[in-house]
């Protein structure tokens, strides 16, 4: 390990702390958030700065050598196919080796320090590289590939236009920038239903959210007696284009049972069908060689993206993230100068106040703990200036000149880590920089597994969730990771069986990920090694939305003699036998347009 790599990885240290005290880490289709730009709420326009989906998986067709595809979408303002004048997008890549840790079936601090040890590397990576688009005039965007080892490159190009680009090595990149169909697929009011959220069915402004989520259990089947949120045959459209005045409170629910038919059969909070269907959206869409990606290729098999939108300051808009806002996390990621200045000044002070020629032992260690001081701090100061800083985000951007005009708003790495984990919340919008999120995230999957968990249960099929067997859906704030740990250790630590061996397509010895690893840190980790379907990157043609249900399944339990699954939930064979209605899967099993067989893979737009 080079000299620079060690003191990174001593600097790491904090950071794998922070995240053991809490025994673990997080979970992210992305659309309506973070709630500055949501637009779900009464009132909050529609926003160029909502990113939507991240997308990334190996291209099938190898004839020109390894490439991979990224296409990050978001809201079509002010048109598909036209971009908002205000607006700059980064879709950010760094290349690693597959991690090879061994993390026992138990799970534990020791098994997380384990993984923490041989993925440093994802965390404190080398400066990552960034495709930046910022629009350019009428159907014209700038195109700039920057700190990719194939070398920088900035054009100006048509929008809605699959081009060809050759970067400086020779190597040919392809790029659509324009508007396409919506490629999320996926029952949304279904899921706002299933954690009883209000925007979605009722007028609800942006500076009341104690009426976002309201506290009643999470469910995949309504509950007896929620007239908030089960389905209303007088306004069968209500969360579904309709909204109304929310009604006086209480809103709460004081049941004690779920929501049977006369046939004595449950009711699905899903529907099965795509409420995307008919929109559209923008999206950046690349293929890239991976040679032009990593020096590597042979050995950087993991290509980790996310995407980034930023709005210029002067437009005003997005009111509500603060134009000088700074970053959450860490505070010598917050303020790495000021940081690295208060350990300069204190090691100094040690080492003058200690220099008498006659000491004791405790003087002597003082004096060099001063100095160790000074050399960590002259370090840290030039890994941030040289953009080497933690997880490449907020040291890259302190001397970006374009950056300084405007603010970050929306970050999209995982699947439902921003919309189901993060809450929406403003400031997690953090990509890669999201390991100090690990506590609030462990309690947020107890919170949630206390309402799936059991009406998991009630369909008779078994969860990893620890809920003690409640008879019917809780809702449990839990406000201690050490409180939700045991009740979530299963979930975060059980390998995440596949339908069959085809998503490995070299069948190669490729370790099933596990939750853990699926979603620290918040970026769409592609292995090249697989054909990219989620968990292994995330494919169009992923159901990833129901996908995300089955974590909550126990991946030991079997149904007609086979594991089960991250498919389970999407056989119509499983919900066919159910006792609930609509015997159809939460959501539905392919887009409303076909995806193309080629780039830029996906849709026209409508």
């Amino acid at each position: 390990m080079s000299a620079l790599r060690r003191f990174r990885a001593l600097l790491a240290l904090p950071f794998a702390l922070v995240l053991a005290a809490a025994s673990t880490p997080a979970i992210a289709a992305d659309h309506n958030d973070p709630n500055a730009a949501n637009s779900i709420f009464s009132d909050i326009p529609m926003s160029a700065a909502d990113l939507y989906d991240m997308f990334g998986w190996p291209a099938d067709d190898v004839s020109r050598g390894e490439r991979v595809i990224l296409a990050l979408t978001f809201a079509p303002v002010p048109i598909a196919g036209t971009f908002d004048p205000d607006l700059l997008y980064r879709v950010r890549v760094f290349t690693a080796p597959r991690a090879s840790a061994q993390v026992a079936e138990d799970g534990g601090l020791q098994g997380l320090l384990d993984y923490f040890k041989a993925v440093q590397d994802r965390y404190l990576h080398a400066r990552p590289g960034e495709v930046r688009v910022v629009p350019a005039g009428e159907k014209k965007v700038a195109i700039t590939f920057r700190g990719f080892p194939g070398g920088d490159l900035a054009q100006t190009i048509d929008m809605n236009t699959s081009l060809e680009l050759k970067a400086p090595d020779g190597q040919v990149l392809q790029a659509y920038i324009g508007g396409r169909d919506d490629a999320f697929f996926n029952d949304l009011p279904g899921f706002f239903r299933s954690i009883n959220y209000a925007p979605q069915f009722y007028h609800v402004p942006h500076n009341k959210p104690e009426l976002r989520e309201l506290p009643i259990p999470k469910t995949l089947i309504e509950l007896e007696g929620n007239t908030l949120f089960n389905f209303d045959p007088a306004n069968p459209r209500h969360g579904s284009g309709v909204k109304t005045d929310l009604p006086p409170g209480p809103y709460t629910w004081s049941g004690n049972r779920y929501l049977k038919d006369a046939n004595g059969n449950f009711r699905f909070v899903y529907s099965g069908r795509d409420a995307q269907a008919g929109f559209n959206v923008n999206a950046i869409i690349l293929e890239l060689p991976l040679s032009y990606l990593t020096r590597s290729p042979t050995t950087d098999r993991i290509v980790n993206a996310w995407g980034e939108s930023w709005v210029r300051k002067a437009s005003g808009k997005v009111p509500a993230i603060a134009d000088d806002r700074v970053l959450p996390g860490p505070v010598w990621e917050r303020y790495p100068y000021q940081s690295a200045a208060v350990v300069l000044v204190a090691g100094l002070l040690l080492v003058v106040a200690t220099r008498a020629p006659r000491r004791s032992l405790i003087p002597k260690l003082a004096h060099a703990l001063g100095f160790v001081l000074v050399l960590t701090a002259v370090g840290f100061t030039v890994l941030v200036a040289s953009g080497r800083g933690f997880a490449g985000s907020r040291s890259q951007t302190l001397g970006d000149e374009q950056l300084a005009g405007y603010k970050l708003v929306d970050t999209d790495g995982q699947a439902f880590a921003d919309a189901a984990l993060n809450e929406r919340k403003d400031e997690r919008q953090v990509g890669a920089d999201n390991l100090f999120l690990g506590p609030s995230f462990i309690k947020r999957l107890a919170h949630l597994g206390w309402g799936f968990g059991p009406s998991i249960r009630a369909l008779g099929l078994q969860s990893a969730f620890n809920d003690d067997n409640a008879p019917v859906s809780v809702h449990k704030v839990v406000d201690s990771p050490v409180e939700a740990f045991p009740r979530v250790k299963k979930m975060l630590f059980q390998k995440l069986n596949m339908p069959d061996n085809s998503w490995n397509k070299r069948n190669l010895p490729i370790p099933l990920r596990r939750t853990f690893e699926v979603f620290v840190p918040n970026v769409n980790s592609i292995d090249m090694d697989t054909n990219g379907t989620w968990p292994f990157g995330r494919r169009p043609e992923d159901q990833v939305a129901t996908r995300f249900l089955a974590l909550f399944l126990d991946m030991t339990a079997q149904v007609n003699g086979k594991p089960y699954d991250v498919e389970l939930l999407n056989q119509p064979a499983l919900w066919q036998g159910a006792a609930i209605e609509p015997k159809t899967p939460p959501n539905p099993a392919a887009n409303d347009k076909p995806f193309l067989a080629t780039f830029p893979y996906l849709a026209e737009p409508w």
